[in-house]
């Protein structure tokens, strides 16, 4: 679909895209007991998004790499019964979204964080009805979800992040003799038809299945309705050049600066199984912010609890946002944290 839009990015790395013909009003259709799916137009390109329940406070799910509003489909419908708006989306270029050539416009500057968060922002105002909402982000989603928090406060009530990024593969992460090595391999998987025939043999059941393996602590949470709920979408065309562009990004902001600039109250949950972000590392760099009201760890669970453990996360979630809505006592209590550290 991403083929029926122009795309371009400006000087900021921002996405400028321009639609030849105006958007369709918004249609849903019911995918589950009481979950909506509906498609919105975001700057020319359609945008697929879930939603379930019908009053509350708004709570928008954004996934990480490789994932999609399927990833949250075990929490989607529970935090509506717990009476909450709950949205959870396809960013740009994932699931069934839209994805635009990232050939089409320099290396990154179609998806970064800065238009992902850009993207979450729009949502809240056009699909939300600009009601104040809390982020509920895993891996790299938690980097989307700071950056909306950074761009628009007034929109944002606060930040889950769920086994963040730590983006291991920054330029500023890597020892500077690995750097061009780095990036040399980066753009020979972006450039050539290695790259192609790597995603082709990634994008299968049976390894699909295995890196999910990996990734999760409990083993048992990785059925054959996850793998295609991941897979599916990924045999798109246009996903394989929106993996490789992504894999490829090595710049931009990191979630410890993010964490810092934001003033939305930041809870982190973390799988104590996560083999690939380790959670003493995100302890040591996170904690300590002034932002950061919560550090939970999840014994036994890696890096996607929200799939892994649903039992122990939708609690943590409406708990979170329970203490933080405009109103309570978590609120308060952040604001004075804020104002000793601007005194400070």
């Amino acid at each position: 679909m991403g083929g029926a839009f122009k795309t371009g990015a400006n000087s900021r790395g921002r996405l400028s895209v321009r639609p030849r013909a105006k958007a369709h009003d918004v249609s849903e259709k019911e995918v589950r007991p009481g979950v909506y799916e509906g498609y919105w137009t975001w700057k020319g390109h359609q945008i697929r998004y879930q939603r379930s329940g019908e009053q509350g406070t708004p709570v928008l799910l954004v996934h990480g790499f490789g994932g999609n509003a399927d990833h949250w489909r075990k929490n989607t419908p529970e935090l509506a019964k717990s009476g909450h708006r709950a949205f959870a989306i396809d960013l740009l270029g994932y699931g069934y979204s839209d994805k635009p050539d990232p050939k089409a416009a320099p290396p990154n500057t179609i998806y970064n964080f800065e238009n992902f968060g850009d993207q979450l922002v729009d949502f809240i105002k056009e699909r939300i009805g600009a009601e104040p909402t809390f982020l509920i982000c895993n891996s790299v989603g938690g980097l989307a979800g700071l950056q909306a928090s950074i761009v628009a406060p007034e929109l944002v009530q606060g930040v889950q992040c769920i086994d963040i990024s730590l983006r291991g593969l920054h330029v500023k992460r890597q020892p500077a003799w690995q750097r061009p090595f780095v990036a040399a391999f980066q753009r020979f998987l972006r450039e050539t038809d290695a790259g192609k025939a790597f995603f082709g043999n990634v994008a299968t059941e049976r390894t699909v299945g295995n890196i999910l393996r990996q990734a999760y602590g409990r083993k048992e949470a990785v059925t054959p309705e996850l793998v295609q709920a991941i897979l599916a979408p990924g045999l798109r065309p246009g996903a394989v050049d929106v993996f490789l562009d992504f894999i490829s990004y090595s710049g931009g902001p990191l979630p410890e600066d993010l964490m810092a600039a934001t003033t939305r109250p930041v809870s982190i949950l973390w799988g104590e199984a996560d083999p690939w972000e380790n959670v003493t590392e995100g302890r040591r760099l996170f904690a300590p912010l002034p932002s950061v009201v919560e550090f939970v760890t999840l014994p036994g669970v890696g890096h996607c609890p929200q799939d892994e453990a649903p039992e122990l996360v939708n609690p943590l979630i409406e708990r979170f946002v329970a203490a933080y809505s405009a109103g309570g006592g978590g609120a308060a209590a952040l604001a004075q944290v804020q104002a000793s550290s601007a005194r400070a």
